[in-house]
């Protein structure tokens, strides 16, 4: 493996961090919350390292190898992390290290875990970056799933090579800048579109855009200790559940949308099994929680909001669900590991691989009765080959294992099974809030040191699916 050219990859990626603060430096001009030299700081490090990084290590070749794409993706998604950390830092919104990467890596993750206290007594500028970091980490997603994991063979994405838009599937190539423009124009029209709806619904234009931004990237951080729950609208939650809807979809399918594509993407099978389990949990949990609200229409309205938020993986709240009877705390928990469609902002296990497991699981169950019939695994009209299905199980496998051990390793620093087992699901799945001391009403700042950093582990295992960070641990991945 090349490391002068994975380097000046990531100089490239930490540039690029640099650039973006940018905005909240303006933020806080604007504002003038005080905190705008912190910005100026990190800025001026920031690009001071991307820079060095970047000319020391000049690239010979545009030719990309898999260990090295595998090695850019995972060490800039960590240098990202710590970088966007700085702000905080300097305008001192932490006193220890451990927060403040936590928070940042929360962000760029989409996974929208905070150890924030009180969010509303944030500088202006503060509250910027943490949604900005969510949305340039939620389209980074977009086109690493899309353009990237796929051509890489990570994860069983493979089913996804012919998803991109534009890229040829044999191998990376530099056209790849060309599926990530059209990627951007998507995820750019739609958060253009949430903001002005949020903006006529009465939100300020300030809490609009850091909405949208949590929104669109499924990570919702939130400009409010209560989460949506501040806004008492019921015309914005339905707003906002509609964009975590679109967000949780496969973005290649709202590029088909505007290609004119329209009944391709409703005969797709990820797309109607997604929308049918959000369709299911809905009706279970607004019967199970009736005799909380006042009326069936303000049930359903707390229901759908919760169910897409906890299945997309935004972590929005409008009310505690952990007061919720247990069924619906048991489907709620459930979502965490299912999430959103491969190819969307959202985390957990996907849609798509739950979906090939049921046909999988079924045929098996065929199987047994008549052991002579060939059957093939199907993806609507498509015949999923024998190698995605391994890549699948093992994919599954490995995600329930890790769960497993991380919650183990949670209860054995003190925390009570339910806060384990839920804060593991919710940083692995990328979800954000969870239950017991990590639900709606609380945070995570109450978690031991070493607990927020295997958690920290947890947030980038799940966002970039797993095997690129597990394979940088094997010796094989460094051998020449």
């Amino acid at each position: 493996m090349r490391f002068s050219y994975t380097l000046h990859s990531i100089g490239v990626i930490i540039s690029l961090i640099g650039l973006a603060m940018i905005a909240p430096l303006f933020i806080s001009i604007f504002y003038q919350d005080g905190v705008y030299f912190a910005f100026i700081k990190s800025i001026l490090i920031t690009i001071f390292f991307g820079l060095s990084l970047y000319f020391i290590f000049r690239k010979k070749s545009n030719k990309l190898s898999h260990r090295e794409g595998i090695a850019i993706v995972a060490f800039g998604w960590m240098a990202a992390g710590i970088f966007g950390a700085l702000p905080y830092i300097f305008a001192k919104v932490f006193d220890n290290f451990t927060n403040a990467v936590f928070e940042s890596i929360s962000g760029f993750t989409t996974t929208g875990a905070s150890v924030l206290t009180d969010i509303e007594s944030l500088p202006q500028s503060i509250l910027f970056w943490r949604s900005l970091t969510q949305w340039l980490g939620g389209m980074g997603i977009i086109v690493l799933s899309i353009a990237i994991l796929p051509f890489l063979g990570i994860g069983g994405m493979q089913l996804y090579k012919a998803e991109a838009p534009i890229l040829v599937v044999d191998k990376l190539r530099p056209r790849i800048s060309e599926t990530a423009k059209a990627l951007w124009k998507v995820y750019v029209l739609i958060s253009a579109i949430e903001v002005f709806l949020l903006k006529i619904g009465g939100m300020k234009l300030f809490d609009a855009f850091c909405h949208t931004f949590t929104t669109m990237a499924t990570g919702g951080f939130s400009t409010k200790n209560i989460s949506i729950g501040y806004f008492q609208s019921a015309y914005l939650h339905y707003v906002i559940t509609f964009f975590m809807l679109l967000a949780g979809i496969n973005f290649s399918l709202h590029y088909r949308i505007l290609k004119g594509n329209i009944k391709d993407v409703l005969k797709d099978p990820e797309l109607k099994f997604f929308i049918s389990i959000i369709g299911i949990f809905t009706f279970i949990i607004c019967l199970n929680i009736y005799k909380q609200f006042n009326g069936i229409l303000t049930s359903f309205r707390y229901s759908i909001f919760q169910v897409c938020s906890i299945i997309t993986t935004t972590g929005y709240t409008t009310t505690d669900f952990d007061k919720w009877p247990t069924l619906s705390k048991i489907i709620l928990l459930i979502c965490m590991f299912i999430g959103g469609s491969a190819g969307s902002t959202g985390g957990g296990i996907k849609c798509v691989r739950i979906l090939l497991l049921l046909k999988h699981s079924y045929q098996e169950l065929l199987r047994t009765i008549h052991p002579h019939v060939v059957y093939q695994t199907k993806l609507g009209k498509k015949i999923v080959p024998l190698d995605v299905i391994n890549g699948v199980i093992g994919f599954f496998v490995l995600y329930i294992v890790l769960f497993i051990i991380f919650s183990i390793l949670l209860a054995t620093l003190g925390m009570d099974f339910m806060s384990s087992i839920s804060a593991v699901a919710a940083t692995l799945g990328n979800v954000g809030p969870g239950l017991g001391i990590v639900g709606p009403a609380q945070n995570y700042e109450f978690i031991p040191c070493l607990g927020k950093w295997l958690l920290i582990f947890c947030m980038i295992l799940g966002r970039l699916e797993i095997y690129t960070i597990l394979v940088l641990f094997t010796p094989e991945f460094w051998r020449k």
